[in-house]
């Protein structure tokens, strides 16, 4: 169920959630203005790296996971966007202190982060256009998932992001995970990049409703 409840957002903020070994471990908080019913971990797909700076700027936005990051808080959810050297257990961790339930999202090669997370717990994941088949090795056991929402693109034809893994995915999760199919918007260029099928190009909205209602589905 999506919240019409009506959030105004605070400022966006920068946090370090550091790892030495990895470089830039900034990170960007957006919270509504009350309390956070439910907040998101955000990881980016490629190699992870946005350029967060010290400021706030961020020198590479094209992902939709980076433009829609401030989206949630309409509907009373926090987000933190990582960049590539932060640390994505102890995001789960600092987001405790903001939310009652932590949802991990990930995006294409992001997902090879989440099994990482899991000693965390996270209250759910999303896995949105990713590297399903990797995932799965690393992750290994599926009673380590918490509840999991896979969203994947029904035309995305990125070798490594087969609809295909999706629907194995879910089969080899049981009872863990649920899939929506999203269809149609637009496809340019190289079709494991952000402006094809697989970045939800012109479905933006239906992606951030999806995860909207994930989070608000939890207890």
């Amino acid at each position: 169920m999506i919240l019409l409840a009506t959030f105004t957002a605070e400022a966006e903020e920068v946090v370090d959630l550091g790892n030495s070994f990895l470089g830039n471990g900034r990170a960007l908080l957006n919270k509504p203005a009350g309390k956070a019913h439910a907040g998101l971990v955000l990881l980016t797909g490629g190699d992870g790296y946005v350029g967060i700076g010290a400021d706030g700027s961020v020198a590479r936005n094209g992902n939709w996971i980076v433009r829609t990051r401030g989206a949630y808080t309409r509907n009373g959810i926090a987000s933190i966007t990582l960049d590539g050297g932060a640390d994505p257990a102890k995001a789960v961790e600092y987001m405790r202190g903001i939310a009652p339930r932590v949802i991990v999202v990930a995006m294409s090669r992001g997902a090879l982060k989440v099994a990482d997370t899991l000693s965390a717990r996270p209250d759910g994941i999303v896995f949105a256009s990713s590297m399903l088949d990797n995932a799965k090795s690393m992750i290994g056991d599926p009673s380590r998932l918490p509840p999991t929402l896979i969203i994947h693109h029904r035309q995305d034809t990125c070798r490594v992001t087969l609809p295909e893994a999706a629907e194995a995915f879910q089969q080899w999760a049981g009872g863990k995970a649920r899939l929506v199919w999203i269809d149609g918007g637009s496809s340019t260029g190289d079709p494991c990049q952000a402006r094809a099928y697989h970045g939800f190009i012109g479905r933006e909205g239906q992606v951030v409703s999806a995860i909207t209602s994930f989070a608000g589905s939890l207890r």
